[in-house]
């Protein structure tokens, strides 16, 4: 549908504005929410993560793509609810604890959003606990652990091991990942995967949560 490709367009562009405009003028015409969604807002947002993957475009294209999408999610959130259109799963994200870095833990939520899951953000410094407390909380299928330092990397274990000795194991997947985490660090530790990047993230986490 030409007025949908043509807001997918716009969204990559990061153009908010006229994001919102068409967000508005396909609803007038009867588009129904989550058409909109899907293959407007949604769409536009995997060929940025496909791009970001190749690095055909950087943190900066993602972050007002991002935002443009957001704007137009918003607009839309009335008439989905109304809809009854689900999320495609949910996932609690944080920065692990004694970790303050937040960019990739940033670009990581709004890729997953971008896939249609709900992303419960806990931020940085997050403990084993907050993550299995929030994870109960939401009735979330994935814990997902961002570390940029190596010295933080051992407390994803910490929440492996908390994750497996409570009430969520084998109900809660983890997924990890930060410059300095490899797939055998992943392997060493127990958690159920490892991505290099955000979109790749994003990709695995609806994998995860669709066969969950």
């Amino acid at each position: 549908m030409e007025i949908l490709n043509e807001l997918s367009q716009f969204l990559q562009k990061g153009r908010l504005p006229k994001v919102k405009e068409l967000v508005n003028q396909a609803l007038e015409q009867g588009i129904d929410a989550k058409t909109i969604l899907e293959d407007g807002l949604l769409a536009g947002m995997n060929v940025i993560g496909e791009k970001f993957k190749n690095n055909e475009v950087f943190v900066p294209e993602v972050l007002i793509a991002a935002r443009a999408m957001n704007g137009g999610a918003e607009i839309l959130k009335p008439h989905l609810v109304e809809a009854g259109v689900e999320s495609k799963g949910t996932v609690v994200l944080g920065t692990i604890k004694g970790d303050l870095h937040d960019i990739g833990k940033n670009l990581v939520k709004m890729m997953m959003e971008g896939k249609g899951l709900t992303v419960i953000d806990l931020g940085v410094d997050v403990s084993p606990e907050q993550y299995i407390e929030a994870a109960r909380e939401h009735n979330a299928q994935i814990i997902a652990c961002s570390a940029l330092l190596t010295t933080t990397m051992t407390e994803m274990k910490n929440v492996v091991d908390q994750v497996k000795a409570s009430d969520l194991n084998g109900k809660v997947k983890i997924m990890i990942g930060g410059a300095p985490v490899t797939q055998s660090f992943c392997e060493s530790i127990g958690a159920d995967r490892y991505t290099p990047d955000a979109a790749s993230a994003a990709d695995a986490a609806l994998e995860l949560c669709i066969s969950a």
